[in-house]
């Protein structure tokens, strides 16, 4: 009896360290939260949030100041590089080195974006090009990334000119997002101008970059204002929010190719008052889809996916817990999901029930400065 105890005893660090090494293997509970926002509030640049997946909570790392109007963000493929526009009339984008284990940046450099108020912007997985969508002139712009991680001058602009029904909104082009395919081919982007998702082929390495795909484009309804696109994790399904519309089309994608399958509204029945779509993500898991609508409905909208079909069916409506829920992320372990309120200054944290796709308020509220994008980095 005294040898078997002996035996345990001498076997549990061993034990400990395996199960230690498992649980490792999960992939990391803690990631650094990076929040893009406008300046012409209390906020003076881009801040850096330690995320903690056990809990939900977010303890401050640090900020990077004198960064105008950083809108919209993202990560390299390595978490080693931020790139952010510069929403601004003579239209910039800034790059900067990332550091996940302290959330330390620096500042690399800054390059024209070609065009007026970019708003978005997103970087192949190769970290050799970017990719700027420019609202304002409604132009895209390809840049090319140097080897240490900044910016070449931008090599090339595509911008596809006409105009919607709705005079204010849409008196020209104007591009709202920049996004590669999940195969790295084509270039998708969406003029809410036009009504139109554009679809480019994409070479890298060459000086004019981008071809028109055949077809070209697809087009929404009149007047409704694509705005963002996100595509499923099998990669069969892309999903784009309009602004003005306030849909979701779900899509069928091949090989470049886009066919309209469902439209569903983010409204309640009978709403009637003013609206304006914003983001759209999916689960990890690819089970669920989430979206979030503006003015007076500050809402987060959940719907489930058809594993088989790729449509959608309506699950739940659900308060911002503020004003203007301009963007939102799902964190990578997709148990919560957080709410950038642009107009209370708020970001909230809300639990997601895995089972049902739900989502409920944890009580936790960071208070920040014109919260507008939201992205998540492991804290290596």
């Amino acid at each position: 009896m005294k040898k078997t105890v002996l035996i345990m005893a001498l076997l549990l660090p061993v034990l400990s360290y395996a199960q230690n090494k498992q649980i490792t293997k999960k992939g990391p509970s803690t990631y650094d939260l990076v929040i893009g926002t406008y300046t012409t509030g209390t906020s003076k640049g881009i801040a850096i949030y330690r995320f903690y997946a056990e809990n939900g909570r977010l303890a401050y790392l640090s900020q990077i100041d004198g960064v105008e109007n950083p809108s919209y963000l993202t990560l390299s493929s390595d978490n080693k590089f931020i790139y952010a526009v510069n929403e601004l009339p003579k239209g910039e984008v800034s790059s900067f080195s990332f550091e996940p284990k302290t959330g330390k940046m620096v500042f690399l450099n800054k390059q024209s974006s070609l065009g007026s108020n970019p708003c978005y912007i997103a970087v192949d997985n190769a970290r050799k090009n970017a990719f700027i969508a420019n609202y304002s002139s409604g132009q895209v712009t390809v840049m090319p990334i140097n080897k240490d991680g900044s910016l070449a001058n931008g090599v090339e602009t595509v911008r596809n000119d006409g105009h919607g029904p709705n005079k204010e909104r849409q008196e020209g082009p104007h591009a709202h997002m920049s996004l590669l395919s999940p195969d790295g081919k084509y270039v998708l982007y969406n003029d809410l101008g036009t009504d139109r998702i554009n679809i480019y082929r994409f070479r890298s390495g060459k000086n004019s970059p981008l071809t028109p795909a055949d077809p070209a484009f697809v087009s929404v309804t009149p007047g409704e204002g694509p705005r963002h696109l996100d595509f499923s994790p099998d990669k069969k399904h892309a999903y784009l929010i309009t602004e003005m519309g306030s849909n979701v089309y779900v899509f069928d994608y091949d090989n470049g190719k886009l066919k309209q399958k469902q439209t569903i509204t983010l409204l309640a029945e009978g709403f009637k008052g003013k609206t304006a779509g914003a983001a759209i993500h999916i689960a990890p898991d690819g089970r669920f889809l989430y979206a979030s609508n503006r003015l007076e409905t500050n809402e987060i909208i959940v719907y489930s996916i058809n594993q088989e079909t790729g449509e959608l069916t309506f699950v739940q409506r659900q308060s911002s817990m503020g004003k203007n829920p301009r963007d939102f992320a799902i964190d990578p372990t997709g148990k919560f999901l957080l709410v950038a309120n642009q107009n209370s200054d708020s970001i909230f944290v809300f639990r997601i029930d895995n089972a049902t796709g739900k989502i409920t308020p944890t009580g936790f509220k960071l208070e920040i400065g014109n919260p507008v994008c939201l992205k998540f980095a492991p804290a290596l």
